[in-house]
């Protein structure tokens, strides 16, 4: 009778552990959740982003409960997390402008306007580090009542972007009408393409 309840307990534990493994996603693993303003954020979906044949990055999507479509994401209460892991060497001033571009691609010209003093600050950022390498990370965090904070390299660029819009616009690059890669858009909300 021991026996069994020891190997009970063996398998409970053992399927614990399998159940709190990362996620490997092109040899990048993403912790199955994270800590980010006082709430435990569980990763929601992540994929890889091709440019052509070539992967450029690993994105990982955490929040705090699980969402299929954009506008659950949106509608998702509380911090929000999207972490980035470069799979190759690339100009990071180049990927501000990608971003930008991303952001303009799914928003309506009225609103992109509105956002252009934060989308020049944001490039900025990007292009003071010149380039990004294989193995680098960064990511984009909203936290209610601070705004969406940019750390590239674990390090907090600059004072929060305020408006709730612009985290909300970032996030078009990757889930919106017209995503960089719609694949990754359907692994970042766990879907099957």
């Amino acid at each position: 009778m021991i026996r069994l309840l020891r190997c009970v307990l063996h398998v409970a534990l053992l399927g614990a552990c399998l159940a709190a493994a990362a996620t490997e996603v092109a040899g990048v693993n993403f912790a199955p959740q994270v800590e980010l303003g006082g709430s435990t954020l569980h990763l929601n979906g992540a994929g890889v982003r091709y440019k052509a044949i070539f992967k450029v990055y690993a994105a990982g999507l955490y929040l705090s409960r699980k969402a299929a479509t954009p506008e659950q994401v949106h509608a998702v209460p509380g911090p929000k997390r999207l972490s980035i892991t470069m799979l190759r060497d690339i100009d990071a001033s180049e990927l501000g402008k990608l971003f930008s571009r991303g952001m303009e691609d799914n928003m309506d010209p009225a609103a992109f306007a509105q956002l252009i003093p934060g989308i020049l600050r944001m490039s900025q950022i990007f292009s003071e580090h010149k380039k990004l390498a294989a193995g680098e990370s960064f990511t984009v965090d909203w936290v209610p009542g601070k705004g969406t904070i940019i750390s590239v390299r674990g390090k907090v660029q600059g004072e929060p972007f305020k408006e709730p819009e612009f985290f909300r616009a970032l996030m078009g690059i990757w889930l919106g009408r017209a995503p960089a890669d719609w694949k990754l858009k359907n692994d970042l909300l766990d879907q099957k393409s």
